[in-house]
């Protein structure tokens, strides 16, 4: 047996993705389907482990549709690199997506609205020194050795499999990105679903991993470090709105250096970048109505994921 492609799946939820899979462009004999149901992803995926038989364990999202030659790129990859341990490829957003799903796939594709994890949403280039950024456990495939040494963390959720590729690479497994392993992952359908999913993303980072760790990636901090500044720019014109005039009333008799301008900076610099990448992600999707509603889903992701760590370092310190 080549494949053990293992699905968690929540008690209340069915697997979307069964049905791409029974099509996939490869023998039925060389691979077999766990699909372990549970209330913990984690306990999920290291149950599923323990029954595998294949050489190689795919971890996949229940949610989504397998590209036809998904498991026939795989088998390719590790045969031309035989020193990687682990690889997974993009979660894209499915054709078939429509309305806010579509366009905040589009978000989190976009370098300005995901940063460096944006390759987990978009086919980028073959990097075969991987890390969190570029993949995740909705589709992953691993060799056995490796699930024989690493497991997931049962306590983290989400935020698990960044954890599991982390523990990998510390533990001297070699982990690699593939755009050529494709798998079309479903969006959250509505405002609040994303906010919710970001939130918790954010959330989850400080129990991950020590402050330390984070200083070293540093662009997981940017979100929190805007989330403050947006705090204290609100608070400051609730304690003084005159200063918003020093801002907004920009003519000859303006005081560039003036604290009241100086505030404003980063929040102009801010809405002129938003706008940039609106324009210039909408005509890179050919989707020109996206250009009116990512200016807002933007901002929606950066404010939610630095809340969300804010809120996961102050619960951590109240431990």
């Amino acid at each position: 047996m080549k494949f053990s492609l293992i699905i968690p799946l929540a008690p209340e939820r069915g697997a979307e993705i069964i049905d791409s899979i029974k099509k996939l462009n490869y023998p039925k004999s060389d691979f077999h389907i766990i699909i372990v149901k549970g209330k913990n992803p984690s306990d999920n995926r290291n149950k599923g482990a323990m029954n595998a038989k294949g050489e190689i364990i795919g971890f996949l999202d229940d949610d989504a549709v397998v590209d036809v030659d998904l498991l026939k790129n795989v088998e390719e990859f590790f045969k031309e690199h035989q020193n990687i341990d682990i690889v997974g490829g993009p979660q894209l957003t499915p054709h078939d997506e429509t309305g806010f799903a579509k366009i905040s796939g589009y978000a989190l594709s976009s370098k300005f609205g995901a940063w460096n994890l944006s390759q987990r949403y978009s086919r980028k280039k073959l990097n075969l020194n991987a890390d969190e950024g570029s993949i995740t456990s909705a589709n992953l495939f691993v060799k056995k050795n490796v699930i024989d040494k690493i497991k997931f963390d049962s306590n983290l959720f989400p935020g698990e499999d960044p954890k599991f590729i982390d523990d990998a690479k510390k533990y001297g497994f070699n982990v690699a990105y593939s755009p050529d392993l494709i798998m079309y992952h479903r969006r959250r359908p509505n405002i609040k679903s994303l906010i919710k999913q970001i939130f918790n993303y954010g959330k989850v980072r400080p129990a991950k991993e020590s402050f330390i760790s984070t200083l070293k990636k540093p662009s997981f901090l940017i979100p929190s470090v805007f989330f403050i500044y947006l705090s204290i720019l609100a608070i400051s014109i609730l304690v003084n709105p005159t200063i918003t005039g020093g801002a907004i009333g920009i003519g000859k008799n303006t005081n560039y250096l003036s604290l009241n301008f100086l505030l404003f900076v980063p929040l102009f610099f801010y809405i002129l970048l938003s706008l940039g990448f609106s324009i210039y992600d909408s005509i890179k999707n050919k989707a020109y109505k996206a250009t009116l509603f990512l200016p807002f889903i933007y901002p929606m992701i950066h404010i939610s994921y630095g809340a969300g760590m804010i809120y996961g370092y102050l619960k951590k310190l109240k431990k």
